[in-house]
């Protein structure tokens, strides 16, 4: 019963001990003041968040123009005709891709137009291109 009493006060005091070791921390002291804006240097100012935003607006809204471009060729009408995917639809879900999405599909879009103009691929595997990144963009607008 006397070791069980003594194991009792040992563990509450060795509790009590790393509370206040924590509570009288500098790290924690440091975290409750109030911060110096002129001291921190990591603060984003206004005018470099609007740059940010604005070269990312038109990041996305290039990529979309690309791949718009990309499938208004007459090729890839031919392509989505002739697997009866309807263009319009293509178009208007192209904006409602991930900026992520949308950089890769413009990429993909432009590596094989540049291939194909350069004579590294035929008009089939275009064509197979062309399908791939239309059915991949009406997969990411169902999701």
């Amino acid at each position: 019963m006397q070791f069980r009493r003594i194991l009792t006060l040992l563990t509450r005091g060795l509790a009590a001990a790393a509370l206040l070791s924590l509570l009288s921390s500098p790290v924690l002291r440091a975290q409750h003041t109030i911060p110096d804006p002129a001291q921190d240097s990591h603060i984003v100012t206004p005018g470099d968040l609007q740059r940010q935003l604005q070269s990312s607006a038109a990041d996305r809204q290039s990529n979309i123009d690309s791949l718009t471009q990309f499938l208004s060729s007459p090729m890839a009408k031919h392509a989505m005709k002739s697997a009866h995917i309807d263009p319009a639809q293509v178009k208007t879900a192209i904006p409602t891709l991930s900026d992520a999405e949308l950089a890769s599909l413009s990429q993909r879009a432009a590596r094989a137009q540049h291939d194909f103009a350069a004579g590294y691929i035929s008009d089939n595997t275009l064509l197979l291109i062309i399908l791939v990144l239309v059915a991949v963009i009406l997969i990411a607008v169902i999701r």
